[in-house]
C-alpha cells in the first residue's frame, strides 16, 4: 500500500498545470488534477485564444477597405456580434474538451472541484468534502483580473473576463490600462467599429517594452482613431440615462457605454489555504518559489502566473515541463527566463525578444543600434499610411544581437523565429550573412546595415523619421 493517494496532485488545469500533469504521468507518476471551472485555464477560456480570434475578426474592415486597390469590389459590411461571440465561445469549449481528453488519455484523474491546501501533503476537495493526499502538490491556479475598489462606481466597469460575453457591442468604450490586455482590446474594439478611448496613468503605454516600439505604436493606434490619454486617472464612474460617465481626476468627463478595466491581474491565492500549509507569499499574493518552482514547503510547488515571475502562457508550459523533469525524470531542470520572445497583438502588432535599448545600456553594454521604418509593399500599394519598424540592439564589443524589436504586420510570427537566433547568441555579422527572402518585410532583419546614431546615446530617443514607401527592391 502506497503512503499517498497520488504522486502528484495539481490544483488548476490551465496550460502549465496540464502540461506538468501529463508529462509527470508519462514519467510513471500517479497523477490527479482539480479544476473548479473548465480545463484550459485563462489562455484557452478567457485569454490568448478568444482574444486572438477577435483580433482576426477586427482586422477585416481594413482588409476590405484596401480590397478595391487590388481590384476587388467589396459590398457593404455588417458585423453580427452575437454570431461572432458565440462562435468564439464554441471554439474555447472545443479546446477545453481536448484538454480534458488529453488529461484522461495520460491517465490523470480529473476532479471538477475546488481544491484548497490543507497541509504539506493534503488537499481538500470542497464540493466532494473529502481529502486526498499526494507526495507532491502543484499549485497552478493562475491569476485573476481585479477592479480597484477605491473608485466610486467601479461596479459599473467590467474586466477582461466579461468582455467576451457582451450581449451587445457598445458604440463607445473606455479602456483603463496600458498593458497587453488594454492595448489589445483597444485595437479589437476599434476594429469592430467601437469608438475607443484608452486611459493610462503612466507616461507611455506598454511599460517595459522598447521605447521606440511604444512611441510608434501610439502613433499607429491614434491614426486608426483610438483616442489615447496618458497620465490620466479615473476619479469615478457614474451611471446615467445615456450610459456611463467616466470622471477624470483632472475633472473632465467622458461619456461612454462601456468601461473596461485592464489594470492588472493578481495571483489567485486568496482562500487557497497557503497559510495553513505553510506556503509563503509575497506582498502581491504570489507564491514564492525557487529556481525549480519549489515553494517554502518542500512538497508544494507552483508554476505560472500564481508565482508572478514572467506571466506568459508559453512560460507556464515550460515551467511545467521543467517541474515534471525535476520531480519524476531525475533531471533537475530550471526555467531560463532570459531572451523569452513575446508579442502584443495590438493593431499593428509588435514582437520583441531580448534587451531593450535602455536595458542594454543599464546593464553596461556599449551598444550599436540598427533600425528602420517604412511602409510595406502591401500598405503602400493600397495607399494605407501604416508603417513597419525593425530595431536591433547589438553589443558593440562582441557583435552579439542583444535585442530584436518589431512593430507591424505579422510581427508575432517574425519574432518567434528571430527569438531562436537571439537565444543562440547570434551576432550581427551572422544576421548580415543570412540571405534575405524577397520580397518580404522580414528581410529587413538581415539587410539593415547603417548604425543609428542618436544625439544623446545615454537614453533612448524618439523613432527615426519614416523612409519613403518602398517596394522591397
Amino acid at each position: 500500500m502506497t503512503e499517498y493517494d497520488y504522486d502528484l496532485f495539481t490544483i488548476g488545469a490551465g496550460s502549465g498545470g496540464v502540461r506538468a500533469t501529463r508529462m509527470s504521468a508519462q514519467f510513471g507518476a500517479r497523477v490527479a488534477v482539480a479544476e473548479e471551472d473548465r480545463p484550459g485555464g485563462t489562455c484557452v477560456l478567457r485569454g490568448c485564444v478568444p482574444k486572438k480570434l477577435l483580433v482576426y475578426a477586427s482586422a477585416y474592415p481594413e482588409e476590405m477597405a484596401d480590397a478595391p486597390a487590388y481590384g476587388w469590389s467589396a459590398g457593404e459590411m455588417t458585423l453580427d456580434w452575437p454570431r461572432l461571440r458565440d462562435a468564439v465561445q464554441a471554439e474555447t469549449e472545443r479546446l477545453s474538451r481536448i484538454y480534458r481528453r488529453n488529461l484522461g488519455l495520460a491517465g490523470a484523474e480529473i476532479f471538477d472541484d475546488r481544491a484548497i491546501l490543507k497541509d504539506p501533503h493534503t488537499v481538500h476537495l470542497v464540493k466532494a468534502d473529502r481529502d486526498v493526499t499526494a507526495r507532491h502538490i502543484l499549485v497552478a491556479v493562475g491569476a485573476w483580473p481585479f477592479l480597484p475598489q477605491g473608485v466610486p462606481g467601479i461596479e459599473h466597469a467590467i474586466s477582461s473576463n466579461e468582455i467576451f460575453h457582451l450581449e451587445t457591442l457598445p458604440e463607445r468604450a473606455v479602456i483603463v490600462g496600458g498593458g497587453y490586455i488594454a492595448v489589445e482590446f483597444a485595437g479589437i474594439l476599434n476594429g469592430l467599429g467601437v469608438d475607443v478611448t484608452l486611459l493610462y496613468r503612466g507616461a507611455e503605454i506598454l511599460r517595459g517594452f522598447d521605447l521606440d516600439l511604444r512611441a510608434l505604436l501610439v502613433r499607429e493606434m491614434a491614426a486608426k482613431g483610438i483616442k489615447i490619454q496618458i497620465e490620466t486617472n479615473v476619479k469615478a464612474i457614474e451611471k446615467t440615462g445615456r450610459g456611463l460617465t467616466v470622471v477624470l481626476e483632472r475633472n473632465n468627463e467622458i461619456e461612454t457605454d462601456l468601461v473596461l478595466y485592464a489594470t492588472g491581474r493578481r495571483p489567485k491565492t486568496e482562500g487557497l489555504g497557503c497559510e495553513a500549509a505553510g506556503v509563503r507569499l509575497d506582498r502581491a499574493g504570489a507564491i514564492i518559489v525557487d529556481a525549480y518552482s519549489k515553494s517554502s514547503v518542500d512538497s508544494i510547488h507552483a508554476i505560472g502566473d500564481v508565482t508572478n515571475r514572467k506571466n506568459l502562457t508559453p512560460v507556464a508550459i515550460r515551467e511545467g515541463i521543467c517541474l515534471a523533469e525535476t520531480l519524476f525524470n531525475n533531471r533537475p531542470m530550471a526555467m531560463d527566463y532570459a531572451d523569452v520572445p513575446t508579442a502584443v497583438f495590438s493593431q499593428p502588432p509588435l514582437g520583441t525578444v531580448g534587451l531593450t535599448e535602455a536595458e542594454a545600456r543599464a546593464a553596461g553594454h556599449d551598444v550599436d543600434i540598427y533600425k528602420t521604418r517604412f511602409r510595406t509593399m502591401k500598405h503602400s500599394f493600397a495607399g494605407r499610411d501604416e508603417h513597419m519598424f525593425f530595431k536591433l540592439v547589438v553589443d558593440a564589443r562582441t557583435d552579439r544581437v542583444l535585442g530584436c524589436h518589431i512593430l507591424g504586420h505579422e510581427a508575432g510570427e517574425m519574432i518567434q523565429i528571430a527569438g531562436i537566433a537571439v537565444k543562440m547568441g547570434a551576432t550581427k555579422a551572422q544576421f548580415d550573412a543570412t540571405c534575405a527572402v524577397h520580397p518580404t518585410a522580414a528581410e529587413e532583419l538581415v539587410t539593415i546595415r547603417e548604425k543609428y546614431v542618436p544625439m544623446e546615446i545615454e537614453v533612448e530617443r524618439p523613432p527615426m523619421p519614416a523612409n519613403p514607401a518602398r517596394s522591397n527592391d
